[in-house]
């Protein structure tokens, strides 16, 4: 394994991180409310960074976001690649490929996933959806919804086509997220057998990816809270309390990392790496929760603050927990299928 960066992959990430500094900045953010940053998004699109991640893969893509989730920038940057650019670029058809991709890469179409797939949405034989995804990250931004039916095959619909609802949802992070109803709505199918299961580790591998960030950018508010405020005459990160409740953090952050990168660089080779990516997802959900929790606690009664910055990180952490599935969920997908794998290899 190798989860060093190629030279355009750190070139990519280093763009993002000078284009998420500059402009999600915490006026901005709050100007925004619960809505997507579109002067954000058309300067990403613009720099090629959507379109980018066709040739620096999955792990790239972990690095870009990994500097969104550092800000807590509103736009549908996770969204677009994880249920647009990677699903079509991997099991579109040539058609589909040549049709698609231009225009998520640049920014005119934006997608979103209804994932997991919960057996709420059926399709009849003709290609037709209908049933309900109670909330769709960005669903708001989307002109596609890339659509697991209950039989796990993937469709594509377009939010504009008839027979196709949405209404906004308001989540624990401002996503711009929505409700899905489909009533014979007309799609098009992504894919054969497996892509969904292909479709949904990226994602978790993506999501998770994010949750990194997130959690970096809540313990570096932190340290530089507890580094700069002082009680009894001497810093607050003098205390051996708060000093042991950020190691743990930064451990919690760094497994985080190191297991997305790890399920992103099996998937990019090709290799197995289903539970990679659920160890990723469990990783992201339970340390998750912790790391945004003690960036909280660690700015004491200024943490309580809605206002302040450090309040988004903690409810974008809690919203990936949840939208990953929450842990003993993860874990428990996780267990099964560590115990089918065993019973493979002894059948």
């Amino acid at each position: 394994m190798d989860f060093h960066p190629t030279e355009e992959q750190a070139a990519a990430a280093g763009l993002a991180a000078r284009i998420f500094a500059d402009l999600a900045t915490h006026d901005r953010l709050a100007a925004a409310g619960t809505g997507s940053d579109a002067e954000l998004w058309k300067a990403l699109t613009t720099a090629g960074l959507t379109a980018a991640v066709e040739e620096i893969g999955l792990l790239g893509l972990v690095l870009l976001l990994e500097e969104q989730g550092r800000t807590t920038a509103q736009v549908p940057y996770a969204a677009t690649c994880a249920y647009g650019i990677l699903p079509v670029a991997a099991h579109g058809s040539p058609e589909q490929r040549a049709r698609l991709l231009p225009a998520l890469g640049a920014g005119e179409a934006v997608a979103t996933g209804a994932f997991p797939a919960r057996g709420r949405i059926t399709a009849s034989s003709g290609g037709r959806l209908t049933g309900t995804a109670p909330a769709v990250p960005w669903l708001r931004d989307a002109t596609h919804v890339l659509v697991p039916d209950a039989d796990r095959v993937l469709w594509l619909v377009r939010t504009d086509a008839p027979g196709v609802g949405t209404a906004a949802v308001e989540t624990t992070a401002p996503w711009s997220a929505g409700r899905l109803t489909l009533s014979g709505a007309e799609a098009e199918r992504i894919g054969s057998g497996g892509a969904y299961e292909d479709t949904l580790a990226a994602a978790r591998t993506a999501f998770a990816g994010l949750q990194a960030g997130v959690c970096a950018g809540s313990l570096a508010r932190a340290v530089e809270h507890t580094s700069t405020r002082e009680q009894f005459g001497r810093p607050l990160s003098t205390n051996q309390g708060v000093m042991l409740r950020a190691a743990d953090a930064h451990m919690d952050t760094e497994a985080i990392r190191v297991t997305a990168y790890e399920a992103a660089w099996r998937i990019d080779q090709g290799l197995p790496a289903r539970e990679h990516a659920l160890t990723a997802a469990w990783w992201a959900s339970e340390a998750g929760k912790r790391v945004v929790h003690a960036g909280q606690h660690l700015h004491g009664g200024m943490g309580a603050d809605l206002d302040h910055p450090v309040h988004r990180h903690f409810l974008w952490g809690r919203q990936l927990d949840a939208y990953l599935g929450c842990g003993s969920e993860l874990l428990a997908e996780l267990g099964a299928s560590i115990a089918s794998t065993a019973e493979g290899e002894h059948a």
